[in-house]
């Protein structure tokens, strides 16, 4: 009797630490905003599910998955960029999801065509440009390459994932050619070797080291709502802005998504996770909190990433971008664009 008590008990116990351990998930995440702290918290709030967090690079985290195998603790990758989730996917660290949720709300045309990642942020990618010395700006991508810029652009490395995921589109839209013919022009222009993050393109423009640059609007909408170090308010005024290409294929638009790995310990929590993000209460947040668009259509946008007007995004298939970057990759090598 005293065995089979002891037995139950030890049963008992195995069940609730089952349990307990059923009520987390794990996310590995790359965006590094202190604002997402609500989402986390709202999301345990709303389930119960409890949110452990390993945060570091984007590439650090596809690299320690892959360290880690089928031994991962996992369960949801989060990261920034079509190119990052597309390297998820190649490399086996994401699995196909079945969610009626995330297939109803996440549009087609931002999310993987095997169901392995879903976008849940959006960030334009235009053109900037000093008002003081720059009379007819460049109304489109293509345009940075044109000779009138000579010496007068700024632009990131060939190695971020931003510049990768823009010329992997340029090749979607106007073909091979085109973009090889686009990445040679804009080296040409180059006021400065390629340097820095997006915020250094802004300052850039306020220093006087170059006349035009390529940002994601979220960097300027957050220093216009609450300042930026090296970007003074009286000289937000001298900067103007470019929705590129709105007679043509549209705006290029940055993700911020996730996926569920391919090893998830956690599985059904994970995908509950997911279509948390895709709620319109998480959507209004990546605005408000972060200066992003949603990527559900019919959220409400925040007032600093309003103030920056009305445009027409490029609608092309983040998909199809992704299987790009190898050949976007190899354009830049071959340019001189470092």
């Amino acid at each position: 009797m005293k065995t089979t008590t002891c037995l139950s008990a030890a049963l008992a116990f195995m069940m609730i630490a089952e349990n307990a351990a059923a009520q987390e998930v794990n996310l590995y995440s790359s965006r590094h905003y202190d604002t997402d702290e609500r989402l986390y918290s709202d999301f345990t709030e709303l389930t119960g599910i409890r949110v452990n967090r390993i945060e570091a690079g984007g590439d650090a985290l596809l690299a320690r998955m892959q360290a880690e195998g089928a031994n991962s603790p996992a369960d949801v990758l989060l990261t920034v960029d079509t190119s990052r989730l597309a390297r998820a996917k190649a490399a086996g660290l994401l699995q196909s999801i079945d969610s009626d949720v995330l297939e109803a709300r996440v549009p087609e045309s931002i999310q993987d065509g095997d169901n392995q990642w879903f976008g849940f942020s959006q960030r334009a990618r235009i053109i900037f440009y000093d008002k003081k010395d720059v009379s007819n700006p460049p109304l489109d991508y293509l345009s940075l390459a044109d000779p009138a810029y000579q010496g007068m652009v700024c632009h990131r490395s060939s190695s971020n994932a931003y510049s990768q995921t823009l010329l992997s589109a340029i090749i979607e839209n106007h073909g091979e050619t085109a973009a090889r013919e686009w990445a040679d022009g804009v080296v040409i222009n180059f006021a400065r070797e390629p340097q820095g993050g997006d915020t250094d393109q802004l300052r850039a423009l306020v220093s006087g080291e170059c006349d035009i640059s390529v940002s994601n609007t979220y960097y300027f909408a957050r220093a216009l709502r609450k300042g930026v170090e090296g970007l003074p308010a009286e000289e937000l005024g001298n900067i103007g802005w470019i929705f590129p290409a709105q007679n043509a294929e549209g705006t290029h638009m940055n993700l911020s998504g996730g996926g569920v790995a391919a090893n998830a310990p956690n599985r059904e929590n994970a995908i509950k996770f997911l279509e948390y993000l895709a709620s319109d209460q998480a959507q209004k947040y990546f605005s408000g909190g972060n200066d992003e668009y949603p990527a559900v259509p019919g959220v409400g946008i925040s007032p600093s990433v309003a103030q920056l007007g009305l445009f027409r995004p490029d609608a092309v298939d983040l998909s199809n971008v992704a299987e790009n970057v190898p050949l976007a990759q190899e354009i830049f090598n071959e340019v001189g664009w470092y």
